[in-house]
């Protein structure tokens, strides 16, 4: 057993506190054994879980959420400070640091009159701070990490911010055919078909740009719709197995389904 007084209420300093006698002799083997790398899909799985409580707009489960979250910044920051690289004090100072950098117009003198204003000192101050001499350097400074429908739209926003961009949707729209017409080219033997996809992904991406849609969101919501539809295609099969029917059988009962959502 570690040496540790339990209390009604922790603070900040506690958690680290915690996290480090986790990580300490006596303390947890499971804790003790894991890397930055054996421990970074947590990050990805808390950091969504985090964003669905906010779809939800449950404050209670948000909260919940925020704090795994945490966890997960002070863990790094532990093995870390093990390593000899940086403490958590580090990440704090650190960010703190980087958001008065970013706000001349707040901390400084520079003027932002509304919130494209601030965007746009935000960015120029990014790219200053990482020694971004071109708009390609800029590109490249998205995290590969990001979903890729995530990561499209953001390269395709600094590429438009430079001026590499339609003026209106309907070129946006006729790319997207376009590229259609060639994943169907590809698909039949005449070109490269996960290339073509990733076209078509990309253009589509596009599109939902000048629609000002969120194409992450977008297809979310088309996953949740797929998965309504089905659960109606399985109920007006009456229990019969799908895979034994007939392909316009299965299109029947697809329209039924899609018809039962139209109705008020």
């Amino acid at each position: 057993m570690v040496d540790f007084k339990r209390m009604d209420s922790y603070g900040m300093k506690d958690l680290v506190q915690i996290v480090a006698l986790l990580r300490a002799p006596g303390g947890c083997p499971w804790d003790r054994e894991q890397t930055h790398q054996s421990i970074r899909r947590n990050m990805l799985e808390e950091a969504y879980e985090a964003v669905e409580a906010i779809d939800e707009g449950n404050p209670a489960h948000l909260q919940e959420e925020l704090g795994d979250v945490l966890l997960q910044v002070v863990f790094h920051a532990q093995m870390a400070q093990e390593e000899g690289l940086f403490s958590f004090d580090d990440v704090v100072n650190g960010v703190a640091q980087k958001m008065v950098y970013r706000h001349p117009h707040v901390f400084g003198s520079v003027q932002a009159e509304d919130a494209q204003q601030a965007l746009d000192t935000w960015e120029v101050q990014k790219r200053a701070e990482k020694s971004q001499q071109t708009v390609t350097d800029a590109l490249n400074g998205v995290a590969r990490s990001l979903p890729a429908l995530i990561r499209a739209e953001k390269i395709q926003g600094k590429a438009a911010k430079a001026g590499f961009d339609w003026r209106d949707m309907d070129p946006a729209l006729d790319k997207l055919a376009e590229e259609v017409e060639e994943l169907r080219r590809a698909a039949h033997g005449d070109g490269d078909a996960s290339e073509e996809l990733g076209d078509v992904l990309f253009a589509a991406v596009k599109a939902g740009r000048f629609l000002g849609l969120d194409s992450e969101q977008a297809l979310t919501q088309a996953c949740e719709k797929f998965i309504a539809r089905f659960r109606t295609v399985e109920s007006l099969a009456q229990g019969a197995s799908l895979s034994q029917m007939s392909v316009p059988q299965l299109e029947q009962l697809w329209r039924q389904a899609k018809e039962r959502e139209s109705r008020p």
